[in-house]
């Protein structure tokens, strides 16, 4: 089979909105590298979209799963109740930030997550309105869609959109929102577009995933907690691609002195398989009536399974402290290369979640037409690369923690060839 073939037939057979980036077709993989159809091997910094933070086909994953295949692959939950889900949900209660009893639900997908995190919010105040920030993203089904903030290609020609959802800046040094600013221009929605005594919930990446890997300074974490608490609003941290050791904390708010009251996860929380999860304060995650929450596939068993394995490995192999060694060493190569390369305005991230920003280095004009020259580059030696940023001017890596030193090596000398010769 030739990928110019499956190409003829995907545009054939799929419609041009599920968007593709690789022309070529995945065979095969192995913790950090992927094999073509036609046998070319690539080194894989996506991850599926930071899934794979213990790399593909950990075998104690698979061991997991396979276990769970003998015994059953599909009750619903709802229906007939197993004893792994509630496993999962004890351990998570344990691991998710915060010194309060907690409870979780488990869903499919990271959206799916959200929405039922605004669910649970909305009925636990009985309040309608939601704040998000600029350049998030929590996903693309319609509530989804209206958080993210985002209109091409997120939102365009999906309207109308959900109500009572509203937006306020998020600190970037880069686009010159400081936190001061930030704090200033939430403050000024509160007393000009909505009642802080209607508003249910505010929701916020502690690092923003595709709108650029931007981190959210403490002193804004705390003004939004002391925020909520005067006003009885509720936190809620979506950490469905900055949870599971990308951070260098299994969450990214244990980086922060505050915790949220609803954290919201999935993408690396099941190795690969299709899980999320929300866990909150339990009184909270008490509210809605039964049968309020759910779904057919929501806590499927086999990936409940995996979502155990995942836990173990993370804290047998150490990766919390592997995924500090791992971004600390590509940023000592992308500070030796911003030397040479003016146009790298900004190196940002915590532990393993890094992001390298291209601006002209007189005008600050984003680089993006650069950044896809990069991207091409690096792929065509075999080192796939996602970007991000409003403007698409930010290279984010998001390799597993689980990759050897070696392909790390070999990956980090074709990513600065890629930036050099860009």
């Amino acid at each position: 089979m030739k990928n110019a073939d499956l190409v003829q037939r995907k545009n054939a057979a799929t419609p041009r909105g599920v968007g593709v980036m690789c022309d070529f077709y995945a065979q095969s993989a192995e913790n950090a590298e992927i094999w073509d159809v036609e046998g070319k091997r690539y080194i894989d910094f996506a991850s599926g979209i930071a899934v794979l933070n213990t790399g593909h086909r950990h075998p104690r994953i698979i061991a997991a799963i396979e276990k769970q295949l003998q015994l059953f692959t599909h009750t619903a939950y709802q229906i007939i109740p197993y004893q792994n889900y509630i496993e999962l949900a004890e351990k998570l209660n344990t691991l998710v930030p915060g010194d309060f009893t907690k409870k979780t639900a488990f869903f499919t997908t990271g959206v799916e997550a959200v929405e039922n995190a605004i669910k649970i919010a909305r009925y636990a105040t009985q309040r309608p309105a939601i704040i998000s920030f600029s350049n998030a993203f929590h996903g693309r089904t319609f509530l989804g869609m209206t958080l993210t903030a985002k209109v091409n290609p997120y939102k365009k020609g999906f309207g109308p959109l959900a109500s009572n959802i509203y937006h306020t800046p998020y600190p970037n040094a880069s686009l010159g929102i400081s936190a001061e600013l930030a704090k200033k221009e939430l403050l000024s929605l509160l007393n000009t577009t909505v009642d802080a005594d209607q508003v249910a919930a505010i929701i916020i990446e502690p690092i923003q995933g595709e709108g650029g890997f931007n981190v959210c300074p403490p002193e804004f974490m705390v003004f939004l907690r002391e925020l909520c608490d005067e006003h009885s609003i509720l936190l809620i941290a979506d950490e469905v691609q900055t949870g599971f050791g990308r951070t260098g904390k299994l969450f990214a708010m244990e980086h922060y002195s505050v915790k949220a009251d609803i954290t919201t996860m999935a993408k690396s929380l099941a190795g690969g398989m299709p899980l999320s999860a929300v866990c909150g304060r339990a009184d909270i995650m008490d509210a809605p009536v039964a049968g309020g929450l759910g779904g057919t596939y929501a806590g499927n068993p086999l990936a409940i399974a995996a979502a155990l394995a995942v836990i173990e490995v993370i804290e047998e192999e150490n990766l919390l402290a592997r995924g500090h060694q791992l971004g600390e060493k590509l940023q000592q190569r992308l500070q030796s290369l911003q030397k040479q390369v003016p146009t790298i305005s900004s190196i940002r991230g915590l532990g393993a979640m890094i992001a390298v920003e291209f601006r002209d280095p007189n005008t600050h004009a984003a680089e993006t037409a650069l950044v896809k020259k990069i991207q091409n580059y690096a792929l065509d030696k075999g080192l796939i690369l996602l970007t991000c940023g409003p403007e698409a001017n930010v290279i984010r890596f998001l390799f597993p923690l689980t990759i050897p030193d070696a392909v790390m090596d070999e990956a980090l000398d074709i990513l600065v060839e890629a930036i050099q010769n860009s």
